[in-house]
């Protein structure tokens, strides 16, 4: 299991999010590059913020599962949103798909990042990661 926690010495998570993790002895770290809201075809999900962080978290997962893995192997979530109007539908996937992931509430640690622009004008969010997968 990952341990995962919030000190009393600093003020509770804002959101969905531990402030610490620790990786236990017998994993393997594993980084999954930034994701876009791109469908296995190639296409993009939808041109919104939600349909596009939806396709992440499902590559997210998609991935994980080929590493030997699944999302309660996560450590850290680093997402980034090409403007502040993208955090509501960010939130509303992040919220369903994080009750689905971690009904426990026992979340990774997290950051989000509001930036000017992306890779291409039409990606909305991209989010990476860093997973511990058992190998012992």
């Amino acid at each position: 299991m990952m341990n995962r926690w919030n000190p009393d010495s600093v003020a509770p998570p804002a959101g969905r999010y531990s402030h610490l993790a620790a990786v236990p002895p017998g994993h393997e770290l594993v980084y999954l590059a930034g994701q876009l809201g791109v469908l296995p075809d190639g296409n993009l999900a939808g041109a919104g913020a939600e349909a596009q962080a939806r396709q992440i978290f499902a590559n997210i997962e998609a991935l994980l599962t080929a590493a030997g893995g699944g999302p309660r192997h996560l450590v850290k979530l680093l997402a980034f949103a090409a403007g502040t109007e993208h955090l509501p539908g960010y939130r509303a996937a992040l919220a369903d798909t994080f009750e689905r992931w971690f009904p426990d509430g026992d979340y990774p640690a997290q950051s989000l990042v509001v930036v000017a622009a992306l890779a291409a004008p039409q990606y909305a969010l991209e989010v990476e990661a860093i997973a511990a997968i058992p190998r012992s």
